[in-house]
């Protein structure tokens, strides 16, 4: 009787590592991770906080950016705007999970020229970005890190990652992990920083 129970035990626990290997080899284990932390995002536990620090950091000007199509972005043409910046990979689940949100606020601000949108790949592989982008329908702009690097005040520790930068250069708001910036919370959060 015994033996039974652990055979069945046995074959339960192989079908599931079959499983795993399965979607760990298609690759599609990111997208199933991305699919359950979106399910989370939607609850609204994920929502972002947006009250701004009494003594924010300020935004280091002094790097450019190469977009999709090779043009160069010199941060220091975003002064004087609002910027979200998200640091983000296609291998990142949290980050896929969240991507849908921030296509909505790019949507709803595509076009405020308060307000630009800095998406960072940290990946650097213009092929796999762009097939990812056209897969998923993302119109928002992407860019890679030139050899000069990313300023220290936006270092992070993982990614997702994401800064929202005031018209007068202060980091009001930043976060390393996934979060819903299509809440209405957050779009006012954007609306009263670009008027």
């Amino acid at each position: 009787m015994a033996s039974k129970k652990v055979k069945k035990e046995i074959r339960d626990w192989a079908i599931f590592a079959g499983v795993l290997l399965i979607l760990y080899f298609t690759g599609l284990h990111t997208n199933v991770a991305a699919f359950a932390q979106r399910m989370v995002l939607a609850t609204g536990i994920a929502n972002p906080k947006t009250e701004i620090s009494s003594e924010p950091s300020q935004a280091d000007y002094n790097f450019s950016l190469t977009g999709l199509d090779g043009e160069l972005l010199d941060f220091k043409d975003t002064k004087g705007k609002v910027v979200f910046i998200n640091f983000w990979a296609t291998w990142c689940a949290p980050c896929i999970a969240e991507m849908p949100s921030i296509q909505e606020l790019y949507d709803t601000y595509e076009a405020n020229e308060n307000v630009v949108f800095v998406m960072i790949n940290v990946e650097g592989n213009l092929k796999k970005v762009n097939k990812f982008l056209d897969k998923k329908e993302y119109t928002f702009p992407v860019y890679f890190i030139n050899s000069t690097g990313i300023p220290k005040v936006f270092d992070s520790s993982g990614i997702p990652a994401t800064f929202v930068v005031d018209k007068d250069g202060n980091i009001t708001y930043s976060k390393v992990g996934m979060a819903n910036y299509s809440s209405s919370s957050f779009i006012n959060y954007i609306e009263n920083l670009a008027k």
